[in-house]
């Protein structure tokens, strides 16, 4: 190393970006301390101050780190540190400053957010960030933010939200075109308008009742899990959706003709049938669609699903080449009179794999019909998974109907599949 140029040993160490590699650095020579000056990105483990020598505090010690920098573009804290601290950091790295990822660990600290400045507020100094990730978030009130202009992608994970904060820090951020927010409770009613949006993820933590309005025209990719009221307004652009309640009940989806979708995951205890009916009837050009529903009914009633025909939803999604199908919708493919309608000719023209969940030997028959004619009338269908899961009858039944799965796989070894 002592041979190589300045320009070269500045470049290899530029990209160092843990904190204790860089103070290690830090000590070998001034010429490689020099060169630590044009280090892109500092990155500080949770347990980066657990075993510190010193008097300095941790606030300090990264104040110290951050100032012998000339142009740092990322950082990266997740050890603990104050809201006086944050404000000293970005103050010398706000000018160059493009991507903040800060554990905030402030959820259950109410009281510091209204004695003073908070953690939020300050990250109002870095007016040039690119992307801003936060974990551990209480934000019960609107954050004192401008506008972040260039600000591209915001994720906030393990939150506790106020509806009006939420509402006050996405409108900071007009320009966003990546939205995560995981694991967020406290919100009831959300409302996302941003023009430039592209890929959304919200995972809102509860009872499951809230509700959601989004006008994105620009969304290719969204999924959403926690709410029971859902609608999109512009959904030309949209290829990729995912709705799921694991604590509730889904009531209503309003997303109009889903024309460019191209993959569709429904999943949850209970939907109301016309919101499921819907979403099917929306999207007939999609190419993968997972449904993991157990129930439907309108109340508090869990009631099977009804009767759907199995020539009228294969013609219907002309297009759908992968179909993961578990629990009450493939029981409601396989009633007594989902088959009686296939006519002479019937195809399923792009149907390539079929994931099928099966938990009960009830109905059997018809179940193993239902198998049968996705084998038959999928004529370019290469993989079928039956998933046998929880079939803990004792009644002579369950082995008859796993005998005969087990038939049609011998029948079919280079398609069919038994997990």
């Amino acid at each position: 190393m002592d041979s190589l140029p300045d320009a070269i040993i500045q470049y290899i160490l530029s990209h160092l970006s843990n904190a204790r590699d860089v103070a290690a650095c830090n000590c070998v020579s001034k010429r490689w301390r020099e060169s630590l000056t044009y280090l892109r990105s500092l990155y500080f483990p949770r347990n980066s101050f657990d075993s510190r020598p010193g008097s300095y505090s941790s606030d300090t010690v990264v104040w110290k780190m951050l100032s012998a920098t000339a142009c740092l573009e990322e950082l990266v804290v997740y050890s603990p540190f104050t809201s006086a601290g944050l404000a000293s950091w970005l103050s010398l790295v706000h000018s160059s400053l493009k991507d903040l990822e800060l554990r905030m660990d402030n959820v259950m600290d109410y009281q510091a957010c209204l004695d003073g400045p908070s953690k939020l507020d300050c990250i109002a100094a870095a007016k040039k960030l690119k992307s801003l990730k936060l974990w551990g978030v209480l934000m019960a009130n609107p954050p004192k933010w401008d506008v972040f202009e260039n600000l591209l992608c915001l994720e906030i994970v393990g939150a506790r939200l106020e509806d009006p904060a939420l509402s006050a820090a996405l409108g900071a951020c007009p320009n966003l075109t990546n939205l995560v927010l995981l694991g967020c409770e406290g919100v009831r009613s959300v409302s996302i308008e941003l023009p430039y949006l592209e890929h959304c993820k919200l995972d809102f933590y509860g009872s499951g009742n809230c509700s959601l309005s989004l006008t994105c025209p620009q969304i290719e990719l969204l999924e959403v899990q926690g709410c029971s009221w859902i609608r999109v307004r512009e959904t030309t652009c949209l290829r990729n959706l995912s709705i799921a309640n694991n604590a509730g009940r889904v009531y209503m989806v309003d997303f109009g003709k889903l024309s460019a979708l191209e993959s569709l995951s429904m999943r949850g205890v209970q939907w109301c049938w016309d919101a499921i009916s819907k979403m099917l009837e929306w999207s007939n050009e999609v190419k993968h669609l997972y449904m993991k529903v157990e129930f439907t009914g309108d109340l508090e009633a869990l009631l099977p699903f009804p009767e759907v025909d199995f020539v009228e939803f294969f013609n219907s999604h002309p297009k759908l080449q992968k179909f993961d199908i578990h629990g009450a919708m493939f029981a409601a493919l396989c009633q007594k009179n989902s088959l009686k309608n296939v006519e002479p000719g019937f195809v399923i023209p792009c149907l390539e794999e079929v994931v099928v969940q099966v938990r009960s030997p009830l109905n059997a028959e018809q179940k193993m019909n239902t198998l049968e004619s996705l084998l038959k009338y999928g004529k370019n269908l290469k993989k079928m998974v039956i998933r046998i899961l929880q079939m803990k009858s004792s009644h002579s039944s369950t082995d008859e109907f796993f005998d005969e799965i087990c038939r049609l796989r011998f029948m079919n070894r280079k398609i069919v599949r038994i997990e």
